[in-house]
């Protein structure tokens, strides 16, 4: 269920959210690769990422610390975005969070010269509970391109961590491992995904008839 009360340390939550109005938050390839470099470096520091010129390379001496947080799995989308991340210190997520929506809304303003807010508002979180919510979840997150039509095979999709799961390409954004010890091979995490797809394209047609009355 969708949770207001603070996050909880060592537990893990389906983080998401979209672009205000239903919008779309990614307008281009570099948008993409921006965002996931701006995830990539606040796992770490709290010292600003700079856009100075657009060229996404940090120019202050960042704040190493310890990780926050723990990204298990993603998935962007042209007009919103999945994280499964595990909290590793208390208000870990939020501050992440704050973080990246900051730094990536700058990026968009600056390069588009756009105002007013991007995000739709805070993010929205789930609590996994059980490790068959935790595969399931991955699951349907890593689904998101299939089942709403953008690609037909899901390892063309750049924007994921899915091909990091089947394969062994790493970004140094997401940590498999912990979904991926619930198998016996990639491959099997590839076919688990994958015998759902029909249901999530079934569940994509039909899902304007039951999100309005959310």
């Amino acid at each position: 269920m969708l949770r207001k009360e603070p996050l909880v340390t060592d537990h893990i939550y389906h983080i998401f959210n979209r672009g205000v109005n239903k919008g779309d938050i990614f307008f281009e390839d570099e948008g993409y690769r921006r965002f996931i470099r701006v995830a990539i470096y606040y796992l770490t520091n709290n010292g600003a990422f700079s856009h100075s010129n657009l060229t996404g390379k940090p120019v202050s001496d960042p704040v190493s610390e310890l990780p926050r947080v723990l990204i298990l799995g993603y998935c962007l989308m042209p007009n919103h975005f999945h994280l499964l991340i595990k909290q590793l210190v208390d208000r870990g997520i939020t501050k992440y969070m704050q973080h990246i929506g900051n730094s990536y809304s700058h990026y968009i303003h600056t390069k588009y010269k756009r105002v007013g807010p991007l995000f739709e508002g805070r993010f929205k979180n789930v609590l996994v509970e059980s490790d068959e919510q935790l595969v399931h979840l991955s699951r349907y997150i890593h689904l998101n391109p299939l089942v709403s039509g953008l690609v037909d095979d899901l390892k063309d999709y750049q924007w994921s961590s899915y091909s990091s799961y089947i394969g062994d390409l790493r970004n140094g954004l997401c940590q498999q491992e912990l979904v991926l010890g619930y198998f016996k091979s990639r491959q099997d995490y590839g076919k688990f995904v994958l015998d759902q797809a029909d249901y999530g394209r079934e569940l994509e047609r039909i899902k304007h008839l039951v999100i309005d009355l959310e």
